[in-house]
């Protein structure tokens, strides 16, 4: 046999024994959670038609994507992103709905990264999307269950960081900026680069209040009291006053939940996807570089589809979550308990009936013939490496 056939390709791995169960019991928690609130299951395809993904949806670029064709010659991707297939699906079965739409969602999604970045290029997402509502308290409800589930799954200490698109579009229609000006101002802020930010800002012939505010991009706050001086400042602007307002009366519905402790704000909050309209929010927490949540409200995308409705939804990195939670030490309890019932073979017939019994009863039996060329302690050291709780001896006796 070729070795390079026991390998996995770049980007992709295997979950197995006791971390797919820890992760598997992480999903299970995060979607009860979702259906606490109200939220029903649905899933969509793997692959779609490339359109669903494509530049002017504004999700990943396309060299990121796995694309493949069909019998027909349509081009079709595995899915980046879940957002635009569970819009597809709403627009498609729920286009005259007029009520709010609660959907939840798992599964994995494939991007294409280059290799340095060292994220792996299949994951696990499970999210919620909020369809047809555009109150503050939609947004509300939207991070009090991403917190809510971090909370479940068994995280103590991390942080949801929120911003608003209309604050930075509001400033760069102030300013004027071209689309190539924005792109160029958008990746300085992404890279954290808040001296090039600064650097940017000083070639441009605008009024000094408004230089000001852009180099407040960079700002994190733990209240939206602290930022009363920039709101002051961005009276003038009304797009960008809008936005600090809009945060200001969100915090007050958040502390009604109980979870602003879990909240913080930052001005200059973007994402990789450019279909975001209102609050853009990501939750971090210690033993990762990357998001664990992801999040935002959409108002447009749905048009694409044909449905007009306003949306808000994120999604959490499950991967993600199991790493930064067992390098913070934490417990995750499976509730499996596992045992292994050996027998000798002429006690096959006796061995199987007290296995189905006991699986009956809801029990978790490995039944396993004794083989004599192995001692107890071989046997003891299986159950271990294969996290068995109790074995059961049957010796005839």
């Amino acid at each position: 046999m070729r070795r390079e056939l026991l390998h996995t390709p770049e980007g992709v791995r295997d979950i197995y024994n006791g971390e797919c169960d820890k992760k598997q019991r992480i999903e299970q928690e995060l979607h009860q959670t979702f259906l606490s609130f109200g939220y029903h299951t649905i899933q969509t395809p793997t692959f779609e038609f490339f359109d669903v993904f494509n530049r002017e949806i504004g999700t990943i670029p396309s060299k990121d994507l796995y694309k493949f064709f069909d019998r027909e010659g349509n081009t079709l991707v595995l899915r980046p992103d879940m957002t635009p297939s569970i819009a597809r699906a709403a627009a498609m079965y729920f286009g005259e709905e007029t009520m709010p739409i609660r959907l939840c969602y798992a599964g994995n999604i494939f991007i294409n990264n280059n290799s340095y970045q060292g994220r792996l290029k299949e994951s696990t997402q499970l999210g919620a999307e909020l369809i047809g509502d555009d109150s503050i308290e939609a947004d509300a409800e939207i991070l009090a269950m991403a917190v809510e589930c971090l909370k479940k799954a068994g995280l103590e200490k991390f942080q949801i960081s929120i911003g608003h698109a209309g604050f930075l579009k509001g400033l760069m229609e102030e300013a004027g900026l071209n689309e190539e000006q924005e792109e160029e101002l958008r990746e300085l802020i992404s890279n954290k680069n808040f001296f090039g930010v600064e650097e940017f800002i000083g070639t441009l012939e605008i009024a000094e209040d408004l230089k000001e505010l852009f180099t407040l991009l960079g700002g994190f706050y733990d209240s939206p009291k602290q930022f009363d001086k920039i709101q002051k400042k961005a009276a003038p602007y009304q797009k960008s006053a809008s936005a600090l307002a809009y945060l200001k009366d969100l915090h007050e519905v958040l502390k009604l939940y109980q979870a602003e402790r879990y909240i913080s704000y930052e001005l200059g909050a973007l994402s990789d996807y450019h279909y975001y309209t209102g609050i853009i929010f990501s939750g971090y927490t210690f033993g990762t570089g990357e998001p664990i949540v992801k999040g935002g409200r959409y108002d447009k995308l749905l048009k694409y589809f044909g449905k007009d409705a306003p949306a808000i939804g994120f999604a959490i990195a499950s991967d993600q979550l199991l790493a930064a939670i067992q390098r913070q030490k934490t417990e995750i309890t499976t509730d499996k308990d596992y045992q292994l019932l050996l027998y000798p073979k002429q006690l096959q017939k006796e061995a199987i009936l007290k296995a189905q019994e006991l699986r009956k009863n809801g029990a978790l039996i490995e039944l396993l013939c004794m083989d004599e060329t192995k001692s107890k302690e071989d046997y003891q050291a299986y159950a271990g490496r294969t996290g068995m709780t109790k074995i059961t001896y049957m010796d005839g006796e």
